[in-house]
């Protein structure tokens, strides 16, 4: 019941949003009836249902080539509605300013809102127009103007006299004689080819495409650069963390931590590639796979993870699962990585050289009986030695420092991903990026190597980081 309610609200959510950029894209720059209104409103329509294809045909069971099909079009889209708006609210308080310098540069008076009372172009003043009945002045003193007359017969029909008016009549009526009959008769001369033409875009108009395509530019171009970012691959950053119970023989010692790979419909064996060639290249002593590793199952990706037994560290090369493994069968994918050469630590704990390493499985096997189990993993340990634990999720860092641990390794919060996101991951996660010191125990966190849901990333790049453990007795 619950889920169903949360689900009816995102979709009115996301209705109400996207009619908003209709009427903002579509509704405000276009002509009813035009081709490019129609084409506005077939989009605003076919966009969101490819969205929703996207996000729903892997739980589905949907044919992979389909997944394939409608990944890129509806999870591109979602980002490109996230910017887009951002840019039309930005716009809204640009907008009413926008109206007003345009009216005081014409010299009118009136609100912005209300446009020109012609619907003249921007820039270029309306002609006075007479009201009805309103005596406009014409070249000869005292003589009606043909609108005049006109406007004068229409309120007030002149009839012709049946006898010629007599000397002894009034003189008021000598002094003001009747409009000819010719005057009642006559049409307005008809318009020139000038004044046929119809008035150009209003200022309302005006600004309203000044201001959609503006944003339209922006959005667009920020969800290109982040796309670009994604697909050009993770950069290293290095990061050094002191330890004290850590020996000087272990000092220095390198470890390669990648998380949130999300190997899937659109980030695929290339990108597998790139993320093994650029953790190669730290020569590290250690690689540390914690969790997110895939978005599908391994008859569908198996073969797009097979470049990670290409990785190569002296002391190997061990993988922790993440949320998203259990979406997409936990257990195939342990086997499947076991394969292709690299350690699962399913509650587990190994010894290397000055330090022990753990790992503990995602809280969301807990659904299947497969959660975290920390004393398993670190209740019989040496708590003289120093801990590392590799751990998806930050939120178990409480667990992580009522059992000893000196540094835990976590990824999970994509660093937000999408800004304004890391505010919200904030709310999730004891830490969204980098690290931080929780009592004796460290915490970092990885902004992951891929991205999930649209391949872009915006105010938090991608990475692979390289921490190197120091010890105080160094």
């Amino acid at each position: 019941m619950v889920f169903a309610l949360v689900g009816l609200v995102v979709l009115a959510l996301l209705g109400a949003v996207h009619r908003y950029l209709w009427r903002r894209f579509v509704g405000d720059t276009t002509a009813p009836g035009s081709a490019l209104r129609r084409a506005g409103t077939v989009a605003a329509f076919v966009l969101p249902l490819l969205s929703v294809g996207a996000m729903t045909s892997g739980r589905v069971g949907a044919p992979f080539w389909l997944q394939q099909v409608l990944a890129w079009p509806g999870f591109l889209w979602l980002a490109c509605l996230l910017y887009l708006t951002l840019a039309l609210l930005v716009g809204e308080v640009v907008r009413p300013l926008l109206l007003r310098s345009l009216a005081r540069r014409d010299g009118r008076p009136g609100t912005a809102e209300s446009g020109t009372a012609s619907g003249a172009p921007a820039g270029l003043p309306d002609e006075p127009r007479p009201l009805a009945g309103e005596l406009v002045p014409s070249g000869s003193a005292g003589a009606p103007t043909r609108s005049e007359a006109v406007t004068r017969t229409a309120a007030n029909p002149v009839t012709e006299p049946e006898t010629e008016p007599t000397a002894t009549a009034p003189a008021a009526s000598a002094e003001a004689p009747a409009p000819a009959p010719a005057a009642v008769a006559e049409a307005p001369a008809p318009a020139t080819d000038s004044q046929a033409q119809a008035p150009g875009p209003s200022r309302r108009l005006f600004v309203s495409r000044v201001v959609g395509g503006a944003a339209a530019a922006a959005g667009l171009a920020t969800v290109g650069y982040g796309t670009y970012g994604v697909l050009r691959g993770p950069s290293v950053r290095r990061v050094t963390v002191p330890l004290a119970k850590l020996p000087r023989s272990a000092h220095g010692f390198r470890i390669a931590v990648v998380s949130d790979i999300h190997i899937g419909p659109i980030l695929g064996r290339a990108h597998t590639r790139r993320i093994v060639d650029t953790i190669n290249a730290t020569s590290p002593d250690l690689v540390a796979v914690v969790g997110d590793l895939v978005d599908g199952s391994v008859a569908d990706l198996g073969s797009a993870a097979e470049p990670l037994a290409a990785l190569r560290a002296r002391h190997g090369s061990y993988f922790v699962t993440g949320n998203h493994e259990y979406f997409s069968g936990a257990e195939q994918w342990v086997d499947h990585v076991r394969e292709l050469g690299l350690i699962p630590l399913e509650n587990a704990r190994v010894e290397i050289g000055g330090f022990d390493l753990a790992g503990v499985n995602d809280i969301a096997g807990e659904t299947e009986g497969q959660g975290p189990d920390f004393g398993r993993a670190l209740g019989d340990r040496d708590r003289g030695r120093a801990a590392v634990l590799l751990a998806h999720q930050p939120v178990v860092i409480h667990d992580a420092v009522e059992h000893g641990v000196d540094l835990q390794l976590s990824g999970h919060t994509h660093g937000g991903q999408l800004w304004p996101g890391s505010l919200l991951a904030g709310l999730a996660n004891p830490t969204v990026d980098g690290l931080e010191r929780y009592g004796d125990t460290q915490l970092f966190v990885s902004r992951g190597a891929g991205a999930w849901g649209p391949p872009v990333r915006v105010g938090a790049p991608s990475d692979i980081t390289v921490v190197e453990l120091a010890s105080r007795q160094a």
